[in-house]
């Protein structure tokens, strides 16, 4: 039944053909359990592991590489290879795409984690009258219709219609299901707002949802998946995740540099049919299997096989000096996705506010002598420490508040008049609450008003242990007045009174709204002198204005304190007596602004990040607090950038298209409204942060690019995320920002940096197969090269530093490739000259070498028909390791120095020195000791097919090498220089990567 809330409780009851004194028969409930199911969330279907496991493997560069391994494995045998050199690449490769697949299947089933943990809101048993008895049967049983009775401590066991108080009042915790703070006083009249959101369901019991406060009885109107818990769980299962900005251009790039790689491999292929007949091929079809293996090592070098574990070290890394700054990341993509956020839409509670409710004003009334003369007080103290001061209407700091006889009074009733309990806990090395927040605001207040007798008592607090400041002076007037009997609070009188005996005397302290306190006072206390006198209209005007002020223009939650003798003896209470009251004071409190959250929101609006305040709280509480942490100063009226859900929804769509491009606050909102909002600012191609706590919050959390729970949010929340945020704070957000957007300059720096060292080995392996020269490297040294030689430095690279103007520069449009226009031409032109200098080597080698046989260019290009011609050198001069050695050290130390050019894109170093990245030029002394070891260590030389190195071999090497940083020195004088920047434009088109819509509209 969708419409229980608009129905009247008869008419409920009559829907399911329920008696309300005697609840269902048997043969009901086995009819409604046939109709509506089991109370239960049903199960999802699961992935099967192999269909996760396949899912790692559909990418095109995978499928290349796989196909790559089987093509080198089945060519090996068919040559008659035996033993390692067989089996090395293959394994290789098949080991580093088993890595990748492993990482991906654990991040996809963390993934359907947080659809488990929403079982664990599920209430176990109930309390169910049915056939005329009320039993406890477990919560899975109940169908709609039956009668339950709920008290305080039960958790909901189903969607209930309320239709029967059994106490004053009722309250319920909705927290994990709307936001708000505070629990929500439920009632059994009909609701009649139009388009009501969870929080206008005043006569609704939530299925997960906890009473907090008194008895009642309802009936069953929703089980299973047709309750508020299963609404949220269908969301989280009709919510796809996100590709990251990242990941969405390095599956493009991949994309073009697989068809770039299939048109070389073939072209190679094509360009040496010629060569199928040579006889040292030994027949047509083996000379086509010697080229296709060429080809096969074409792709080989051209696919770098290190980058995907590259870009998870480098993400990794940035996930642990998030760590310090309080974010803990779940998903490691999300740390780059961060860099590129457009807009942060926040909860209200417990991110950009403590979530510690504090009073903030204290009124009383000082003297009447002159006419009403008011005195008003301001509390500092954000959270649940005792630990603030009281400063007077002048600014000026109250040295001992005690001996003042109003705050003296207001301490006392604060502590008296409360239900509530704040202790220390050492473990989280924070105070923390038991029961309602305005209770425990007040306790706070009354230890900071601390106690009277002494002009050394605020020092001597201090002194004590945390344990014992908690509560030192609410147990210090709980010990002086002795609690005899409570007046619950409830919804007709809104307040309540407790009656307590001091030194045979009887005193009644009574809190409550304060248009309640006000027409039940006839006296006042005096700030001035204690005395007491009648409580004027005059003096109730100018309170009725204070309290106007305090709840209209602050948005404070107000309360009025008072109290009265009673006559000695008495044990009980009455409402009768709750009448002649002597009015105390007035306190205005409020869930305070985190005090860093205000520059937060000015370094968001410098670095071109909208924030969107979410809450469900009311408008008016809202705005005020978007005052206070300045997310409207740069507006004149909050016109068109303040909207509840439902003026939202009523909006034609053109109109709500621009009020999504304008909106700063979203009010009264429910889960369904956190999804809608992130899919819509999605369709206008936003990158959409999103935080929450709650169970309500997961669907939008899932559905968000940035998925961020509070730390002390539920699991449901947490298993939903990408991030979660230890401290809770909106500021943290803003610092994980500011990483995201230096570790997305640092991953473009070292994909830059190994696109032009895999373009190197093709333009080697090309040029070598085109002028038919001997393979320069073998398909062994081109895995070491990609894997090692082009790993430690690339990883080094993300070590570069923060620069310290990135929080200002606008955020990068998703759409923006990695690598696209001039930066793609420099880098062919770094390419050419790293696979053009491996070929040198290997060419001077039997050319001009003295340790070679110095052969004419000629003899090179015709080696293949060597055997079949009278030469005066031997064939097997072919077959010698050094030629390759020299080559493939040419290729490792051209890329040492071409890391050196990816210190900076665009400026020299001369300007950014090697040392200023030390992890740079420790990886590449790592490269090098590791190079020289596989050359000068027996067993590896025979392995990677090398042998050592002479000294003027060394030299040649570094001459070859070294040019690499000249060329690129020039290339970024071009980049920085304005004529450059025309030079490059020329060359430049919108983006030589292709480039597609981010997002199906």
């Amino acid at each position: 039944m969708e419409d229980a809330y608009a129905r009247s409780i008869a008419e409920v009851l009559d829907f399911f053909g329920v008696d309300p004194v005697k609840g269902l028969s048997d043969s009901q409930v086995t009819l409604h359990s046939k109709i509506h199911g089991k109370n239960v969330l049903p199960e999802e279907t699961r992935t099967p592991f192999w269909k996760l496991v396949l899912k790692q493997f559909d990418d095109l560069l995978v499928k290349i590489l796989i196909a790559a391994a089987a093509v080198s494995l089945v060519l090996a045998l068919i040559n008659g290879e035996t033993g390692l050199t067989a089996f090395l690449e293959p394994f290789v490769i098949l080991l580093i795409l088993a890595a990748n697949a492993a990482v991906g299947v654990i991040t996809e089933t963390n993934a359907e984690r947080a659809l488990e943990e929403l079982r664990a809101y599920q209430a176990d048993i109930a309390t169910v009258l049915r056939n005329g008895c009320f039993s406890i049967l477990p919560a899975t049983e109940l169908v709609p219709g039956d009668i339950v009775e709920v008290s305080v401590g039960c958790k909901v066991p189903a969607d209930m219609r309320m239709i029967e108080m059994l106490s004053n009042q009722l309250r319920a915790d909705q927290a994990i299901l709307t936001g708000e703070s505070c629990s929500v006083e439920k009632e059994l009249e009909v609701t009649i707002a139009t388009n009501a959101v969870y929080q206008d369901k005043t006569n609704i019991l939530f299925s997960g949802t906890v009473v907090v406060a008194g008895r009642a009885r309802a009936v069953v109107v929703g089980v299973g998946a047709n309750t508020a818990m299963g609404s949220i769980r269908d969301s989280m299962l009709h919510t796809d995740d996100e590709v990251t900005p990242l990941k969405k251009k390095l599956d493009e790039f991949g994309t073009f540099l697989a068809k770039v790689i299939t048109g070389i491999c073939i072209l190679v292929w094509i360009v040496n049919i010629g060569h199928f007949h040579d006889p040292s091929h030994g027949g047509f079809l083996r000379g086509a299997i010697h080229y296709f293996k060429i080809a096969v090592a074409l792709a080989v070098a051209a696919i770098p096989e290190g980058l995907p574990a590259v870009v998870t070290t480098c993400l990794a890394l940035g996930t642990k000096r998030m760590a310090r700054l309080n974010a803990i990341v779940r998903s490691l993509p999300s740390v780059e996705t961060l860099g590129c956020t457009t807009v942060i839409c926040s909860d209200k509670t417990g991110t950009l506010t403590t979530n510690m409710m504090s009073v903030s004003k204290i009124c009383v009334v000082h003297s009447v002598h002159h006419g009403p003369t008011i005195a008003e007080y301001s509390v500092s103290g954000t959270s649940y420490a005792p630990e603030g001061i009281i400063f007077g209407s002048s600014g000026m700091q109250i040295q001992f508040p005690a001996q003042f006889p109003s705050l003296l009074h207001v301490a006392m009733c604060s502590a008296i008049c409360n239900e509530s309990i704040l202790q220390y806990n050492p473990d989280k090395g924070s105070y923390e609450k038991i029961g309602e927040s305005t209770e425990v605001a007040l306790r706070v207040l009354a230890e900071k008003v601390g106690l009277p007798g002494f002009d050394s008592m605020p020092s001597a607090l201090h002194m004590l242990s945390k344990h014992e400041r908690a509560s030192y002076c609410n147990h210090y007037w709980e010990s002086q007045f002795k609690k005899v009997s409570v007046l619950e609070f409830s919804r007709d009188r809104k307040m309540m009174s407790v009656l307590c005996s001091q030194k045979q005397k009887e005193i009644m302290f009574s809190k409550g709204a304060p248009e309640s306190i006000f027409s039940r006072c006839s006296n006042i206390l005096c700030n001035d002198d204690g005395s007491t006198v009648l409580f004027s209209a005059a003096v109730q005007d100018e309170l009725e204005s204070r309290f106007r002020s305090f709840a209209g223009k602050e948005t404070l939650r107000c309360l009025a304190l008072a109290f009265k003798q009673m006559p000695i003896g008495q044990q009980t209470l009455s409402f009768e007596d709750e009448k002649d009251l002597t009015f105390i004071g007035l306190v205005g409190m409020l869930d305070p602004p985190r005090e860093e959250v205000r520059n937060a929101m000015l370094s968001c609006m410098t670095a071109g990040i909208r924030v969107i305040v979410v809450t469900g709280d009311n408008k008016s509480t809202a705005e005020s607090l978007c005052n206070k942490i300045g997310a409207f100063d740069h507006l004149e009226d909050f016109a068109g950038h303040s909207y509840t859900a439902s003026e939202f929804e009523e909006l034609p769509a053109l109109q709500r298209t621009l009020a999504l491009q304008r909106m700063t606050l979203f009010t009264r909102v429910e889960p369904s409204h956190k999804r809608m909002l992130v899919e819509a600012l999605q369709h206008q191609n936003e990158v959409v942060a999103m935080t929450g706590d709650g169970v309500n919050d997961a669907p939008a959390l899932k559905k968000a690019d940035i998925g961020i729970a509070m730390g002390s949010g539920t699991a449901v929340a947490k298993s939903a995320s990408d991030m979660v945020l230890a401290d809770d704070n909106f500021a943290s957000i803003v610092a994980a920002v500011a990483e995201g957007r230096a570790i997305y300059n640092n991953t473009k720096q070292f994909i830059r940096y190994m696109i032009s060292s895999n373009i190197g080995e093709v333009v080697c392996i090309f040029v070598a197969a085109v002028i038919g020269i001997p393979d320069t490297l073998a398909p062994v040294q081109l895995l070491w090269v990609n894997l090692v030689t082009d790993g430690l430095p690339a990883i080094a690279i993300s070590f570069n530093k923060q620069d310290s103007d990135v929080m200002k520069a606008k955020p990068r449009k998703v759409n923006e490739a990695v690598v696209s226009g001039w930066l793609f031409f420099r880098y062919l032109v770094i390419g050419a000259y790293v696979g053009l200098a491996t070929v040198a080597g290997f060419v001077w080698w039997f050319v001009y070498s003295d340790s070679g046989p110095k052969l004419p260019f000629k003899e090179l290009m015709n080696f293949d028909s060597c055997s079949t011609r009278e030469t005066n050198y031997p064939c097997s001069i072919f077959d010698d390791r050094h030629p390759s050695t020299v080559s493939m050290t040419v290729l490792v130390v051209v890329e040492m120095f071409n890391a050196l050019n990816n210190l900076s894109e665009n400026q020299s170093l001369l300007v950014i020195p090697p040392w200023s990245n030390l992890w740079l030029v420790a990886s590449i002394v790592l490269t090098m000791l590791l190079h020289i070891l596989i050359l000068y260590a027996h067993p590896l030389s025979i392995l990677f097919s090398v042998m050592p190195l002479s000294w003027s071999e060394w030299k040649v090497v570094l001459y070859l090498s070294f040019p690499v940083i000249i060329i690129d020195e020039v290339l970024k004088f071009f980049a920085r220089n304005s004529k450059g920047f025309m030079f490059g434009l020329r060359f430049r088109r919108p983006d030589l990567l292709p480039k597609r819509e981010l997002r199906d509209k």
